[in-house]
């Protein structure tokens, strides 16, 4: 299960694409959403990157947060605003 998750994680790739060894799609991601929901997820992720860290395989400098799937409102591309009406 664990592995389909970081799978889907890592690749960005829909659910409904997630290789068939990990199981269905839809019990992949109800496992997920329940590990997100209850915290779980985020207490295994939080002592691996310690565990990592602490054994010096984390590189501060080149750990980042990727930005290229952050999606930014029309106004910040040059579209043009709403003009109020009635006036």
């Amino acid at each position: 299960m664990l592995n389909g998750i970081f799978w889907r994680l890592n690749t960005g790739a829909p659910w409904r694409d997630l290789p068939e060894r990990y199981g269905p799609w839809q019990t992949v991601y109800d496992r997920f959403r329940n590990l997100r929901h209850s915290g779980v997820l985020d207490q295994i992720l939080g002592r691996l990157q310690l565990q990592l860290n602490e054994a010096g395989l984390i590189d501060p400098d080149l750990f980042c947060i990727d930005g290229s799937n952050v999606r930014a409102a029309r106004a910040a591309a040059g579209a043009a605003k709403k003009k109020p009406t009635g006036r």
